[in-house]
């Protein structure tokens, strides 16, 4: 008897088999992981600083020196993340700012009055850029010597120039963006800058052919040359950002303090790698985020802010932002073996 034959099944029957996730969502996973992991910890330490200085810590004027203190090492950290992210490294960024600052408070400078200030300021940051750029770029030396060696020269020649003594401002129209009658609803004007410069790093980083070339350079310089990256140009166009960020610092520094001293940035090279290192930006290049960076300053600076209220020493705080630099990086690389 023959068996009835059954129709063969159209191609359209068959259950498609689950694929892997698009590479996009993957990546925005892992993103929106370290974001929601680094605004949990500023929660908890603004939870912290209520709990223990509910008065002083949570006073608008508390607040907004917060911001403000943020917003100098915060556009250096902006800066940094762009070096970082093409697989580079910048260790005379505090060194460039404190040069920046003493160069443009000199007695000459100051004639020129607050265009003459802002100005010299930008150039000094730029000039010593550049000066890092072309060795690294062109001269074939590593970051880390390169950069270094312009740490010991840009602090030897602040301390040059200042000999030793502080350089006070005397310019009323720097010193004025300092009081609160130059606040802009309630915000200071150094914070409007980190604000501008952030969202202008975030959209350069991550919407123009300039940042994913830097992403590129990171992940592969050689690729990236193959693929018809000037890869030397690039590095030294990061280099100048990088030197930029710390000539706007200074300005920014100058009018915080009101004056320009060979002491000005001091270890900012190192609270800038690890605020853009627990943001997640790999040190080894090829990945950088802005938000992250900026959380990673609004971390460290709240820190400071709760240690100094409650009087505690700093070695102790320190040692909480070593903890916290170690945690941040175990939740990332526990975030990309799960993912």
């Amino acid at each position: 008897m023959t068996q009835p034959v059954s129709p063969p099944r159209d191609s359209t029957d068959k259950v498609p088999a689950a694929g892997p996730a698009p590479a996009w969502r993957t990546v925005l996973f892992r993103a929106d992981v370290r974001t929601l992991s680094l605004l949990g910890v500023l929660a908890a330490l603004v939870l912290i600083g209520g709990i223990t200085k509910p008065d002083e810590f949570l006073d608008t004027r508390n607040l907004q020196l917060v911001l403000t203190q943020a917003s100098v090492i915060g556009v250096v950290t902006v800066g940094m993340t762009f070096v970082i992210t093409s697989g580079g490294i910048d260790l005379s960024v505090g060194a460039i700012v404190a040069l920046a600052s003493v160069w443009a408070t000199t007695v000459a400078t100051q004639e020129f009055g607050f265009a003459g200030i802002l100005f010299t300021a930008v150039l000094v940051g730029v000039g010593c850029g550049l000066v890092n750029g072309v060795l690294i770029a062109y001269g074939g030396m590593v970051p880390f010597i390169a950069t270094l060696a312009m740490l010991a020269s840009a602090r030897g020649l602040a301390l040059q120039i200042t000999d030793g003594r502080t350089q006070v401002v005397t310019i009323d129209s720097v010193l004025d963006l300092g009081e609160r009658d130059a606040y802009v609803l309630g915000i200071p004007p150094l914070v409007l800058v980190f604000a501008a410069v952030t969202v202008i790093g975030w959209l350069v980083l991550n919407r123009t052919t300039f940042g994913r070339r830097t992403v590129a350079v990171g992940g592969n310089a050689e690729a990236a040359r193959l693929a018809g990256i000037d890869v030397r140009r690039q590095r030294l166009y990061l280099y100048l950002l990088s030197g930029l960020c710390c000539g706007i610092a200074a300005f920014l520094l100058i009018i915080l303090s009101g004056s320009g001293q060979n002491t000005n940035g001091n270890l900012y090279e190192l609270d800038a790698i690890a605020a853009a290192i627990i943001g997640g930006t790999l040190l080894t290049g090829g990945r950088g985020t802005i938000v992250g960076s900026v959380l990673g300053v609004l971390i460290f600076t709240t820190i400071t802010n709760i240690f100094a209220l409650n009087n505690l020493q700093s070695d102790v705080q320190q040692i909480a932002k070593g903890a916290i630099i170690v945690a941040a990086v175990l939740v990332q690389r526990r975030t990309a073996s799960t993912t």
